[in-house]
C-alpha cells in the first residue's frame, strides 16, 4: 500500500476509477431525469438539459451517468469472471502435473484463436444482452491470465516450506489455497486491470458497431446513437452527445492503465519508468 500511494500516475488512475464508480453507484441519485424519458429532440444544451437531447428526445447527461452503470458492470463482471477461471486452471496445470498438458494446449487454443472476429461473429448471432456481452468476453480473457498464474505456480510448488508442509501431510486444496495463492494476488490484481481495460474497449466496440444492448445504454450505444444520426458532423451535435461518451471511455481506459503501471511496478520493481512516477 505505501508503494502504491507513492506512484503519482496509479493515484490518479484511482482516483479517476474511483469517480466513476461512484457515478455508477449513485446513478438514481445524481441522474437529472430517466435515461428513457423523452423531451423535445435534438436540444441544444441549456439549463434543463446541460448535454441537451438525443434524436429521440432523451437527456444525454442521464444517459451518460446511466451508461457508466452499464459499461463498468460489464467490464467488471466480465473481468472477474475471465481472472476467476483463469486462476482456477493455473493453479490446477501449475501444481498438479497430469493436468498440465491439456489444460495449456486448450489454453494455447484461445490464446491464438483471433478473439476479435470471433467475439464480433458470435455477438452477432446472439440476442442483444449484457449477459451475453458478459459472457462472450469471459470465454475469450480467461487465457493470459491462466498462463501466467501457471508459470507462478511452477515456481512455487518446488519451495523448501511447500516441500515442508507437503511432509506434515497437508492436503494439496490446503497447501493451494494457504500456501501458494497468496503469493499469486499480486499478478491476479495486475491481470485483473489489464483485462478490463480491454474487455471496456472491446465492449465499447462491439456496440458501437451495433451488436450491444440497445435497451441498457452504455457509452459505447451512446456513440453507436450518434454516429448513426445523419447530420451527427455537419452540426454541432457531436460537441455534446458524441464527446462526453469518447471521453468517458478514454478517461476510464487511462485510469485502468494507470492502475496497470503502478501494479505492475509493485509487482517487479525492475518495471519502475522514472523518479516522478
Amino acid at each position: 500500500m505505501k508503494q502504491y500511494k507513492n506512484n503519482k500516475l496509479g493515484l490518479v488512475g484511482l482516483g479517476l476509477l474511483i469517480f466513476f464508480v461512484l457515478i455508477a453507484v449513485f446513478a438514481p441519485y445524481i441522474a437529472p431525469y430517466d435515461p428513457h424519458q423523452r423531451f423535445e429532440s435534438t436540444e441544444h444544451p441549456n439549463s434543463e438539459h446541460l448535454l441537451g437531447t438525443n434524436h429521440v428526445g432523451q437527456d444525454i447527461l442521464s444517459e451518460l451517468i446511466y451508461g457508466t452503470r452499464v459499461s463498468l458492470f460489464i467490464t467488471l463482471f466480465a473481468s472477474i469472471a475471465a481472472v476467476g477461471i483463469g486462476i482456477l486452471i493455473g493453479l490446477v496445470a501449475g501444481y498438479f502435473k497430469r493436468f498440465d498438458f491439456s489444460l495449456m494446449r486448450l489454453t494455447d487454443l484461445f490464446l491464438t484463436i483471433p478473439k476479435l472476429p470471433i467475439i464480433i461473429i458470435i455477438a452477432a448471432f446472439m440476442l442483444p444482452s449484457v449477459w451475453n456481452l458478459v459472457f462472450v468476453f469471459t470465454i475469450f480473457e480467461w487465457a493470459i491470465t491462466a498462463r501466467i498464474i501457471r508459470s507462478e505456480v511452477l515456481t512455487l510448488r518446488n519451495r523448501n516450506y511447500v516441500d515442508a508442509t507437503r511432509l506434515f501431510g497437508a492436503k494439496d486444496s490446503h497447501i493451494l489455497a494457504w500456501h501458494i495463492f497468496p503469493y499469486v494476488v499480486p499478478l491476479v490484481f495486475v491481470q485483473l486491470v489489464l483485462v478490463s481495460r480491454y474487455i471496456l474497449l472491446a465492449e465499447s466496440g462491439l456496440s458501437f458497431i451495433g451488436l450491444g444492448d440497445p435497451t441498457a445504454k452504455s457509452w459505447g450505444m451512446m456513440l453507436h446513437d450518434a454516429f448513426a444520426y445523419p447530420t451527427i458532423f455537419i452540426s454541432d451535435l457531436w460537441m455534446w452527445w458524441m464527446l462526453p461518451a469518447g471521453l468517458c471511455i478514454v478517461l476510464t481506459i487511462l485510469s485502468f492503465t494507470f492502475i496497470g503501471y503502478a501494479l505492475e511496478e509493485i509487482v517487479n520493481p525492475s518495471l519502475k519508468r522514472s523518479p516522478w512516477i
